[in-house]
């Protein structure tokens, strides 16, 4: 909540100190507050996490490798609950047409292209594992509690402070009111994912961003599904690119067999498209009609469905990730490598990276210091390289399109991982994705078929798969600055795209006597942030709602 909207009988905060609070309960936050009770058993490492619980928010395609985990946990593999248990088996790439499929070699495909050594499995349920690893050591986690603000001392991060609960819709305390708790700590690790909030006011606040690229975004949409036996092929690994998108629209799709005879299907979206009229939601659907993907999920069962933003700068728009009492981890500090669909382990060596400088810093006894050689220390690390192979794949593929970008990034990739150079240099990304989209009276409008309920479904249908739930008497956390611009520009200029780029139907035009109205479904939202993102005015922000909101995926 705006501190304009705040009551002001607001009852003092109470406060706990740590030696150390990690924001976000994803795969970077729990391999640091790991790390650090492995090196120190006695510092005070708290974890707090906006999900229900461990693994609530958690949406990966995913294929995993497994190299942040081998560090942290060397004889994963020999333990009984090990979280990944499906091996990749079979690898292949497809470029695909409206009705047919083409099989790329693999061995065209750069090597780092090669899924070999990676596991299909559940990025939240590996994050589950993690955090009852976490608790054996000692750390704390409180799921339910969203880091709702950050917390300053003399110019530094001295810790969060999690959101009130129980204040209304219209700003006044309810019954159910409960102040939230202020979280301290000589350092705080902020690992919120793709845009998050408090991540993205330490950017603006520290200017971490200055001489950086615009960080770039994707928006992934997955489904679930129990498919029959006879079309079950555990370790099958499917990527593909072309139909139903156009040459001027970066994206891809993925297949992925995993155990239990289901399957995991899904579509990744540049946000730097131009269309207005694109609708991702409705790209997906499209996409499960091919034939390629038809033929496996026509029969099974869908069990859940979801939505996340995807940072896909790289290298050249990775921030400075430290400040005065604390550093950017995981997805927050961009570490995706967009060409291979992979960013956990990068997250997860992210997460021991910070966690050894921290250690380090407590052990000499500072605090509220910046984190001078984890900032100096990553770009010559395993993350740095495998991110600076790749750094051209993206700026190539949005200045030349699918089919010519695609081509000269994959030469580009063999090129750096043969010979550590690229005739290309590096890259930039040009205009952040906000200011992407054209008029819609200068784009094609696209007529999307109607869901036939067996593979391709509606918004409303899907969100309820997602199990997103929040407390409907609660300030909207999506807030919209100017109302106005919003009916002048999103509406009159650009045809209203929220209701097209937002994957869970949260934004509505209504038409009330002749005049539009902005209508915001905030209980719809699974927290995707691709409105922050998207917005041609950038006039959409996003915040943290209550506590235990959004999302509950299941296995996802």
């Amino acid at each position: 909540m705006d501190a304009a909207e705040r009551p002001a009988e607001l009852p003092e905060r109470e406060a706990m100190e740590f030696d150390v609070v990690v924001v976000g309960a994803g795969p970077a936050g729990l391999a640091a507050a790991i790390r650090l009770k492995q090196l120190d058993a006695d510092l005070a490492v708290v974890v707090v996490e906006k999900g229900s619980e461990v693994g609530a928010h958690i949406l990966s395609g995913a294929v995993i490798d497994p190299a942040g985990l081998d560090r942290l946990f060397p004889d994963w593999r020999q333990e009984a609950d090990a979280p990944l248990k499906t091996p990749v088996t079979d690898d292949r790439f497809y470029f695909l047409g409206p009705a047919g499929a083409l099989r790329l070699p693999n061995m065209l495909m750069p090597p780092l292209m090669s899924n070999h050594g990676a596991y299909i499995g559940s990025l939240g349920n590996v994050c589950r594992w993690l955090a009852g690893k976490a608790e054996a050591l000692g750390v704390e986690i409180y799921p339910g509690f969203a880091a709702a603000e950050v917390l300053y001392e003399n110019g530094a991060v001295a810790g969060v402070a999690t959101g009130d609960m129980g204040i209304g819709r219209d700003g006044a305390i309810t019954d159910r009111f409960t102040r939230g708790m202020e979280l301290r700590a000589k350092y705080t690790l902020f690992a919120e994912g793709a845009r998050g909030q408090l991540s993205k006011q330490l950017i603006a606040h520290y200017g971490l961003d200055a001489g950086c690229e615009p960080q770039k975004y994707g928006i992934g949409l997955k489904e679930l599904w129990t498919v029959p036996t006879e079309k079950h092929r555990p370790g099958l690994v499917q990527h593909s690119f072309g139909w139903p998108l156009d040459n001027a629209t970066g994206g891809g799709s993925f297949l992925y067999h995993m155990e239990d005879n289901q399957v995991m299907v899904g579509f990744v979206v540049h946000l730097n498209y131009a269309n207005p009229w694109l609708s991702p939601f409705e790209e997906f659907q499209r996409f499960k009609t091919h034939p390629l993907v038809r033929a496996t999920l026509e029969g099974g069962k869908r069990v859940s469905y979801g939505a996340r933003a995807i940072t896909e700068g790289g290298y050249q728009s990775v921030p400075k990730l430290v400040f005065p009492g604390g550093a950017l981890i995981g997805c927050a500090a961009g570490f995706v490598n967009v060409p291979r669909i992979k960013g956990s382990h990068n997250a997860v060596l992210s997460g021991i990276q910070a966690a050894d400088e921290v250690a380090r810093a407590l052990g000499e006894g500072r605090r509220h210091d910046a984190l001078a050689g984890y900032e100096a220390g990553w770009r010559d690390s395993a993350i740095g390289r495998d991110l600076w192979k790749v750094r051209n794949a993206k700026p190539l593929w949005s200045k030349l399109g699918t089919y010519a970008g695609i081509a000269l990034g994959g030469l580009d990739m063999w090129l750096n991982t043969l010979f550590g150079v690229s005739p290309f240099g590096t890259l930039g990304h040009g205009k952040p994705d906000s200011a992407t989209l054209v008029p819609a009276a200068q784009a094609r409008r696209i007529d999307y078929p109607k869901p036939d309920g067996i593979v391709s479904f509606d918004r409303l249908s899907s969100v309820f798969l997602s199990s997103t739930n929040h407390e409907e008497d609660q300030p909207v956390h999506l807030k919209v600055a100017d109302m106005a611009l919003q009916k002048a520009s999103e509406h009159d200029v650009y045809a209203g795209p929220s209701a097209r780029y937002c994957p869970a139907g949260v934004y509505e035009w209504v038409e009330e006597g002749g005049t539009p109205r902005f209508v915001i479904n905030a209980q719809n939202c699974v927290h995707c942030k691709t409105c922050d993102i998207k917005d041609p005015n950038r006039n959409i922000t996003w915040v943290a709602p209550e506590g235990g909101g959004g999302p509950n995926y299941p296995n996802m």
